[in-house]
C-alpha cells in the first residue's frame, strides 16, 4: 500500500545556479510505501535548509538521483513498523541524518565514529534496511541521508529519529537534529572548553551559529565569532559573543583561542581555525569541504605547541542522549535557537531558498508544512 505525498526531488546534480532558473529540483507528488518492520511514517511539520542539502545540489557531495532532499526535520509519528518500540503514534520526533545501528564497531566508539551501515546506506540513498520507500512511475527515488524531509510525509528508520516533548515547537525541534547536534556537539563532545578558556567559532552559518550559541550557554569563557561576511555579526553579538572578526582581522591580531571550531567546510577556513588556535589548544573541524579540497598548515606546530586537530561528524553525538540535553537548554532559555531562523518558506520556494543559501545570506530557512 502506498500514499501520495509532495516532495522536493532533485532530478540532477551540478546544475548551474541560480537554481530558480535552472530548476534541478522539482516539487511533485511521489509514492510513499508503508514503513517496514523497523521504520515509521512521519508527517513532516518543519524542515531546515542546510549546506549539506546544497552540497548535493551543486555536486560537492555527489549522490544518486532522483533523490528526495532534506535531512533536518521534525514531525509527528503517524504509523509504526511491527518491530518499533519506545515510540507512540502522535508523538513529535526529531530526525537525524545518520542512523546508528548500535551493533557495528563504529557504534561502539560512543559517537566518535559514524555508524558503518548508516554511512553506507546514506551513500547509497537508502534507509538503514537498504530499502527505498519512495517511487514514481519511472522507478525508485533515493532517500537523502535516511530522511528526505523536504516532503509532506516521510518513512524513516526508527533509529533515525529521537522523540521530543510536545512543548518543543516544530521549527526548534527540526534545528535540534542537524545544526544544533553538529555544532553544539563539536563544542560539548569534542572541544570541551575548560573554565576560563576562549572558544572561537570559524564560519557562522547555521551549524557555526549553533556552535556559538551552545558555547555561550556553557559560560566557560569568552566566545568569539569569525566569518568573512560581517553581516553575520549582528546575530552573534546579540547572542552574547564577546566579539566578532573577519578571518583577516583574527589572523592579523594574532588571536589565540584554546578551543576553535571550524564550521565553514572550506580549506581556507580550516587554515584560519588552525592559525588562531592557542598552544596546547584544540582545533575541531566539522565543516564538509569538497573531496578534492586541500589545506596547508605548519605541522611543526602540532609537535612544538602540543596542538590537537580533531574531526567531528554529527557533533560526535549519540543523538538519543544529546538531543534531550539541547531541548532542556532551550526550555531553560539558555539556548535561543530562534536566532538561527532567517525566514520561513513554503516547499514550492525551495529553489529560491537554495540560491539564498548559496549566496551565504541565510542561517536557517525553515520550511513549514502546517
Amino acid at each position: 500500500m502506498t500514499v501520495l505525498t509532495r516532495a522536493a526531488v532533485l532530478e540532477r546534480i551540478g546544475a548551474e545556479p541560480p537554481y530558480a532558473t535552472s530548476r534541478p529540483i522539482c516539487v511533485r507528488e511521489v509514492r510513499l510505501a508503508n514503513p517496514g518492520p523497523t521504520e515509521i511514517l512521519v508527517r513532516i511539520e518543519a524542515a531546515g535548509l542546510c549546506h549539506s542539502d546544497l552540497s548535493v545540489v551543486n555536486a560537492d557531495r555527489p549522490r544518486p538521483t532522483p533523490m528526495a532532499l532534506g535531512h533536518e526535520a521534525a514531525g509527528i509519528v503517524e504509523a509504526l513498523g511491527d518491530e518499533v518500540t519506545g515510540m507512540q503514534i502522535g508523538q513529535r520526533v526529531v530526525m537525524t541524518f545518520l542512523p546508528r545501528c548500535g551493533d557495528c564497531a563504529q557504534c561502539r566508539t560512543d559517537g566518535r565514529l559514524p555508524c558503518g551501515p548508516g554511512t553506507a546506506a546514506n551513500t547509497a540513498g537508502t534507509l538503514l534496511s537498504g530499502a527505498r520507500r519512495l517511487a514514481d512511475a519511472d522507478g525508485p527515488i533515493h532517500h537523502h541521508l535516511g530522511v528526505s524531509g523536504f516532503a509532506e510525509r516521510a518513512v524513516v528508520d526508527a533509529r533515525s529519529v529521537v522523540p521530543v516533548d510536545a512543548d518543543i515547537p516544530p521549527h526548534i525541534a527540526a534545528l535540534l537534529g542537524c545544526a544544533t547536534l553538529t555544532g553544539g556537539g563539536a563544542v560539548l563532545n569534542v572541544g570541551k572548553p575548560d573554565p576560563g578558556d576562549t572558544t572561537a567559532i570559524v564560519g557562522l552559518g547555521g551549524v557555526g551559529m549553533a556552535a556559538l550559541l551552545v558555547a555561550i550557554a556553557q559560560d566557560k569563557g569568552p566566545v568569539i565569532g569569525i566569518d568573512a561576511n560581517p553581516a553575520k555579526f549582528d546575530v552573534a553579538l546579540r547572542a552574547g559573543a564577546a566579539e566578532c572578526l573577519t578571518p583577516a582581522e583574527a589572523v592579523a591580531r594574532e588571536l589565540r583561542a584554546e578551543v576553535v571550531v571550524e564550521c565553514a567546510g572550506h580549506p581556507r577556513a580550516f587554515e584560519t581555525a588552525f592559525a588562531v588556535t592557542a598552544p596546547g589548544g584544540r582545533t575541531v573541524t566539522v565543516g564538509l569541504p569538497r573531496q578534492d579540497a586541500r589545506s596547508e598548515i605548519a605541522p611543526l606546530l602540532l609537535t612544538a605547541e602540543a596542538r590537537t586537530v580533531i574531526g567531528s561528524y554529527l557533533g560526535s553525538a549519540i543523538p538519543a542522549n544529546d538531543i534531550p540535553v539541547y531541548a532542556r537548554m532551550w526550555r531553560e532559555h539558555r539556548l535561543p535557537l530562534e536566532l538561527l531562523v532567517s525566514s520561513t518558506i513554503e516547499l514550492e520556494q525551495i529553489s529560491e531558498a537554495m540560491d539564498e543559501l548559496s549566496r551565504g545570506a541565510a542561517l536557517r530557512q525553515i520550511i513549514r508544512f502546517d
